[in-house]
Protein backbone atom coordinates (compact mmCIF):
# COMPACT_ATOMS: atom_id res chain seq x y z
CA UNK A 1 0.00 0.00 0.00
CA UNK A 2 2.86 2.45 0.30
CA UNK A 3 4.22 1.56 -2.65
CA UNK A 4 1.25 2.28 -4.62
CA UNK A 5 -0.01 5.12 -2.39
CA UNK A 6 3.31 6.99 -3.55
CA UNK A 7 2.92 5.84 -6.86
CA UNK A 8 -0.94 6.87 -7.72
CA UNK A 9 0.09 10.23 -5.93
CA UNK A 10 3.51 10.59 -8.24
CA UNK A 11 1.89 9.67 -11.59
CA UNK A 12 -1.34 11.97 -10.82
CA UNK A 13 0.80 14.67 -9.96
CA UNK A 14 3.10 14.54 -13.15
CA UNK A 15 0.32 14.03 -15.24
CA UNK A 16 -2.04 17.20 -13.96
CA UNK A 17 1.40 19.25 -14.37
CA UNK A 18 1.71 18.12 -17.84
CA UNK A 19 -1.97 18.33 -18.80
CA UNK A 20 -2.44 21.90 -17.55
CA UNK A 21 0.84 23.60 -19.30
CA UNK A 22 -0.04 27.24 -20.13
CA UNK A 23 -2.88 27.15 -18.04
CA UNK A 24 -3.04 29.88 -15.65
CA UNK A 25 -6.32 29.44 -14.32
CA UNK A 26 -6.15 28.35 -11.06
CA UNK A 27 -9.64 26.78 -10.49
CA UNK A 28 -9.16 23.23 -10.79
CA UNK A 29 -9.83 22.34 -14.54
CA UNK A 30 -12.22 18.27 -14.51
CA UNK A 31 -10.60 18.32 -17.90
CA UNK A 32 -7.17 17.62 -16.41
CA UNK A 33 -7.97 16.16 -13.21
CA UNK A 34 -10.20 13.68 -13.88
CA UNK A 35 -8.07 11.67 -17.19
CA UNK A 36 -4.67 12.55 -14.75
CA UNK A 37 -6.33 10.26 -11.83
CA UNK A 38 -7.56 7.68 -14.19
CA UNK A 39 -4.20 7.53 -15.28
CA UNK A 40 -2.75 7.32 -12.17
CA UNK A 41 -5.40 4.47 -11.14
CA UNK A 42 -4.71 2.51 -14.33
CA UNK A 43 -1.19 2.07 -13.64
CA UNK A 44 -1.32 1.28 -10.19
CA UNK A 45 -4.42 -1.28 -10.86
CA UNK A 46 -1.25 -3.99 -12.79
CA UNK A 47 0.63 -3.72 -9.46
CA UNK A 48 -2.21 -4.04 -6.87
CA UNK A 49 -4.16 -7.27 -8.92
CA UNK A 50 -1.83 -9.67 -7.89
CA UNK A 51 -0.85 -8.60 -4.15
CA UNK A 52 -5.03 -7.72 -3.78
CA UNK A 53 -5.66 -11.48 -5.33
CA UNK A 54 -3.49 -13.09 -2.39
CA UNK A 55 -5.24 -10.69 -0.15
CA UNK A 56 -8.92 -11.95 -0.86
CA UNK A 57 -7.99 -15.85 -0.78
CA UNK A 58 -5.77 -15.27 2.55
CA UNK A 59 -9.26 -13.71 3.93
CA UNK A 60 -11.90 -16.46 2.58
CA UNK A 61 -10.00 -19.18 3.34
CA UNK A 62 -11.50 -21.82 5.95
CA UNK A 63 -14.52 -18.92 6.53
CA UNK A 64 -16.04 -18.93 3.49
CA UNK A 65 -17.65 -21.92 0.65
CA UNK A 66 -15.86 -19.90 -1.92
CA UNK A 67 -12.54 -21.78 -1.51
CA UNK A 68 -12.21 -25.52 -0.36
CA UNK A 69 -11.91 -26.02 3.33
CA UNK A 70 -9.18 -28.22 3.08
CA UNK A 71 -6.52 -26.10 1.70
CA UNK A 72 -5.01 -23.62 4.33
CA UNK A 73 -2.01 -21.25 2.82
CA UNK A 74 1.06 -21.28 5.16
CA UNK A 75 1.38 -17.19 4.38
CA UNK A 76 1.52 -14.85 1.67
CA UNK A 77 3.93 -15.94 -0.36
CA UNK A 78 2.58 -19.51 -0.39
CA UNK A 79 -0.57 -18.39 -1.37
CA UNK A 80 1.43 -16.19 -4.61
CA UNK A 81 3.10 -19.62 -5.55
CA UNK A 82 0.39 -21.90 -4.97
CA UNK A 83 -1.78 -19.65 -7.56
CA UNK A 84 1.31 -19.43 -9.89
CA UNK A 85 1.78 -23.66 -9.70
CA UNK A 86 -2.22 -24.57 -10.34
CA UNK A 87 -2.98 -21.29 -12.63
CA UNK A 88 0.66 -19.67 -14.19
CA UNK A 89 1.88 -16.68 -13.73
CA UNK A 90 -1.19 -15.08 -15.47
CA UNK A 91 -3.69 -16.34 -12.05
CA UNK A 92 -2.26 -13.76 -10.30
CA UNK A 93 -3.51 -11.04 -12.45
CA UNK A 94 -7.02 -12.61 -12.48
CA UNK A 95 -9.94 -9.64 -11.90
CA UNK A 96 -6.99 -7.52 -13.52
CA UNK A 97 -9.91 -6.04 -15.91
CA UNK A 98 -12.20 -5.71 -13.28
CA UNK A 99 -9.33 -4.19 -10.97
CA UNK A 100 -8.45 -1.49 -13.74
CA UNK A 101 -11.63 -0.92 -13.95
CA UNK A 102 -11.90 0.03 -10.40
CA UNK A 103 -8.65 2.22 -9.80
CA UNK A 104 -8.84 4.49 -12.90
CA UNK A 105 -12.30 5.12 -12.50
CA UNK A 106 -12.35 5.53 -8.32
CA UNK A 107 -9.24 7.67 -8.52
CA UNK A 108 -10.66 9.82 -11.11
CA UNK A 109 -13.46 10.28 -9.06
CA UNK A 110 -11.31 10.70 -5.90
CA UNK A 111 -8.87 13.18 -7.36
CA UNK A 112 -12.12 15.29 -8.90
CA UNK A 113 -13.94 15.39 -5.91
CA UNK A 114 -10.48 16.27 -3.54
CA UNK A 115 -9.46 19.28 -5.88
CA UNK A 116 -12.97 20.76 -5.94
CA UNK A 117 -13.49 20.41 -2.24
CA UNK A 118 -10.25 21.83 -1.39
CA UNK A 119 -10.47 24.30 -4.07
CA UNK A 120 -13.99 25.80 -2.59
CA UNK A 121 -13.21 24.97 1.29
CA UNK A 122 -9.75 27.28 0.53
CA UNK A 123 -11.50 29.83 -1.07
CA UNK A 124 -14.13 30.17 2.53
CA UNK A 125 -11.75 29.84 5.22
CA UNK A 126 -8.27 30.89 4.22
CA UNK A 127 -8.64 34.54 4.24
CA UNK A 128 -10.95 34.81 7.03
CA UNK A 129 -8.19 32.54 8.99
CA UNK A 130 -4.61 34.05 8.02
CA UNK A 131 -3.25 33.19 11.67
CA UNK A 132 -3.53 29.63 12.04
CA UNK A 133 -2.95 28.45 8.11
CA UNK A 134 -1.43 25.25 9.32
CA UNK A 135 -4.08 24.25 10.91
CA UNK A 136 -6.91 25.52 8.09
CA UNK A 137 -4.97 23.65 5.60
CA UNK A 138 -5.00 20.23 7.75
CA UNK A 139 -8.40 20.87 8.37
CA UNK A 140 -9.27 21.47 4.50
CA UNK A 141 -7.16 18.22 3.89
CA UNK A 142 -8.82 15.82 5.91
CA UNK A 143 -12.59 17.07 5.11
CA UNK A 144 -11.29 16.58 0.94
CA UNK A 145 -9.49 13.84 1.40
CA UNK A 146 -12.17 11.86 3.56
CA UNK A 147 -14.97 13.04 0.95
CA UNK A 148 -12.76 12.17 -1.86
CA UNK A 149 -12.41 8.39 -0.20
CA UNK A 150 -15.97 8.04 0.27
CA UNK A 151 -17.31 9.08 -3.01
CA UNK A 152 -14.51 6.75 -4.44
CA UNK A 153 -15.76 4.10 -3.06
CA UNK A 154 -19.13 4.83 -3.13
CA UNK A 155 -18.72 5.21 -7.13
CA UNK A 156 -16.89 1.79 -7.09
CA UNK A 157 -17.59 -0.72 -4.85
CA UNK A 158 -19.94 -2.52 -7.05
CA UNK A 159 -16.91 -3.43 -9.02
CA UNK A 160 -14.19 -4.27 -5.68
CA UNK A 161 -17.63 -7.05 -4.83
CA UNK A 162 -17.03 -8.13 -8.46
CA UNK A 163 -13.31 -8.18 -8.38
CA UNK A 164 -13.69 -10.12 -5.80
CA UNK A 165 -15.83 -12.64 -6.56
CA UNK A 166 -13.55 -13.18 -9.04
CA UNK A 167 -10.52 -13.51 -7.99
CA UNK A 168 -11.61 -16.53 -4.92
CA UNK A 169 -13.96 -18.56 -7.50
CA UNK A 170 -12.28 -21.95 -7.16
CA UNK A 171 -13.46 -22.79 -10.59
CA UNK A 172 -11.02 -21.53 -13.21
CA UNK A 173 -13.65 -21.48 -15.80
CA UNK A 174 -15.76 -18.96 -13.16
CA UNK A 175 -16.45 -16.02 -16.00
CA UNK A 176 -14.14 -13.07 -15.30
CA UNK A 177 -16.96 -10.40 -16.57
CA UNK A 178 -17.45 -7.79 -13.72
CA UNK A 179 -20.94 -6.43 -15.54
CA UNK A 180 -22.12 -10.25 -16.06
CA UNK A 181 -21.73 -10.98 -12.04
CA UNK A 182 -22.77 -8.13 -11.40
CA UNK A 183 -25.89 -8.62 -13.21
CA UNK A 184 -26.26 -11.78 -11.49
CA UNK A 185 -25.85 -10.33 -8.25
CA UNK A 186 -28.24 -7.90 -8.88
CA UNK A 187 -30.80 -10.37 -10.05
CA UNK A 188 -30.53 -11.93 -6.42
CA UNK A 189 -29.75 -9.35 -4.43
CA UNK A 190 -31.08 -5.85 -6.01
CA UNK A 191 -28.95 -2.83 -5.63
CA UNK A 192 -28.14 -4.06 -1.79
CA UNK A 193 -26.35 -6.99 -3.15
CA UNK A 194 -23.85 -5.30 -5.29
CA UNK A 195 -22.77 -2.79 -2.68
CA UNK A 196 -22.43 -5.38 -0.11
CA UNK A 197 -19.75 -3.87 3.01
CA UNK A 198 -20.64 -0.23 2.06
CA UNK A 199 -20.93 0.58 5.48
CA UNK A 200 -17.50 -0.87 6.62
CA UNK A 201 -15.61 0.11 3.58
CA UNK A 202 -17.46 4.30 3.88
CA UNK A 203 -16.04 3.99 8.12
CA UNK A 204 -12.78 3.09 6.68
CA UNK A 205 -12.62 5.13 3.94
CA UNK A 206 -12.60 9.02 5.09
CA UNK A 207 -10.25 8.61 8.23
CA UNK A 208 -7.82 6.48 5.73
CA UNK A 209 -7.82 8.95 2.60
CA UNK A 210 -8.05 11.88 4.73
CA UNK A 211 -4.36 10.59 6.61
CA UNK A 212 -3.54 10.30 3.23
CA UNK A 213 -4.06 13.47 2.16
CA UNK A 214 -2.67 15.48 4.85
CA UNK A 215 0.35 13.68 4.86
CA UNK A 216 0.82 14.06 0.96
CA UNK A 217 0.26 17.67 1.63
CA UNK A 218 2.46 17.99 4.47
CA UNK A 219 5.18 16.17 2.19
CA UNK A 220 5.07 18.21 -0.55
CA UNK A 221 5.26 21.45 1.69
CA UNK A 222 8.35 19.68 3.51
CA UNK A 223 10.26 19.17 0.06
CA UNK A 224 8.98 22.39 -1.46
CA UNK A 225 7.53 21.36 -4.00
CA UNK A 226 4.76 23.78 -5.64
CA UNK A 227 1.04 22.05 -5.47
CA UNK A 228 -1.33 24.15 -7.04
Amino acid sequence: MAFESSLAFGIYSQTKQFLQVGSHSKQPQFSVIFPSGAFAGAIISFILCPSELVKCRMQVQGADSLLPGSRRYAGPLDCALETVKNERLTGLFRGGFTTFLRESMGNAVFFSTYEHVRYHMHRKLRDSSSGVTGLVDMGIGIVSGGLGGIACWSAVLPLDVAKTKIQTAPDRNHTRNPFRILKSIYRRSGLKGCYTGLGPTVVRAFPANAAAIVTWEMAVKMLGIRHD
